[in-house]
C-alpha cells in the first residue's frame, strides 16, 4: 500500500462526514469507548483550566474532556463534523473549524490532546504542529497523544508519527510516559513526572 505524499486535505474529511456523520463509529464502537476511557485515564491531573483538542471530529471525546476541564477549545478541519459536535451542547466547550497547522488557534492551554490525527500529516507539517503545541502549552501543562497502530495509506504510520512528535517536543517536554503500545499507542508528555506517575502497560 503506497502512502500519501502530502498532508491529507480538509476536503477528505468533509467528504467522509457528509457521507456518514460518524464514519469511524466514535459513538457506537466498543473499541472507541475503551480507548476514550483509557485516554481520560491517562490524564495526569484531576482538573485543567483550559484544554485544546485537535481533530475533535463530532465531539465524543470532547464531552469527556469537558468533564475534567474548565474550558475546552475543540478544532477540526470538517465544518460538517463541527456542526454535529456543536449539537452535543457541551456548555464549557467551544468548537472551531480549522485546517492545521496553519489555522492553529491563539491562546494558552494546560492540556492539549491529539487523538488519531498525527498520521494525517507529512513530517514537515507534523513538526510545525508540534512546535505550535509546545508554544501554546502553559508551564506545567501536558500533551496527550493517542494513535492507532494498524496499517493505512496515510502519510505516516502511527508509531512513526508519535516518535516524530516526541523528537520535536523533547527539549521542552522531556518526560514521555508510554501508557499503551499495542493496537493503539497512548502517551503523555510533560516537563517532568515522578517515576511513580508513569503507568505500566
Amino acid at each position: 500500500m503506497s502512502r500519501k505524499t502530502e498532508t491529507i486535505p480538509p476536503q477528505y474529511f468533509e467528504n467522509k462526514y457528509r457521507s456518514d456523520i460518524d464514519p469511524w463509529k466514535f459513538r457506537t464502537s466498543d473499541y472507541e469507548r475503551e480507548k476514550y476511557a483509557a485516554t481520560i485515564g491517562a490524564l495526569g491531573r484531576q482538573r485543567y483550566a483550559s484544554a485544546l483538542e485537535i481533530g475533535c471530529s463530532i465531539g465524543v471525546l470532547t464531552a469527556l474532556l469537558a468533564e475534567r476541564c474548565d474550558q475546552v477549545l475543540a478544532i477540526d478541519a470538517s465544518a460538517t463534523a463541527i456542526a454535529a459536535a456543536r449539537e452535543t451542547v457541551v456548555k464549557n466547550a467551544t468548537f472551531q473549524v480549522g485546517n492545521l497547522p496553519q489555522d492553529f488557534p491563539a491562546g494558552k492551554f494546560s492540556l492539549i490532546v491529539l487523538s488519531e490525527v498525527l498520521y494525517y500529516f507529512v513530517a514537515a507539517d507534523l513538526a510545525r504542529l508540534a512546535a505550535l503545541c509546545v508554544a501554546a502549552l502553559r508551564p506545567g501543562g501536558e500533551i496527550i497523544l493517542c494513535h492507532w497502530l494498524g496499517e493505512t495509506n496515510y502519510p505516516l504510520p502511527g508509531r512513526a508519527a508519535s516518535d516524530l512528535f516526541a523528537q520535536a517536543v523533547a527539549a521542552i517536554l522531556p518526560s514521555r510516559a508510554l501508557i499503551r503500545d499495542d493496537v493503539y499507542r497512548l502517551e503523555r508528555f510533560s516537563e517532568a513526572w515522578p517515576e511513580a506517575a508513569v503507568a505500566a502497560g
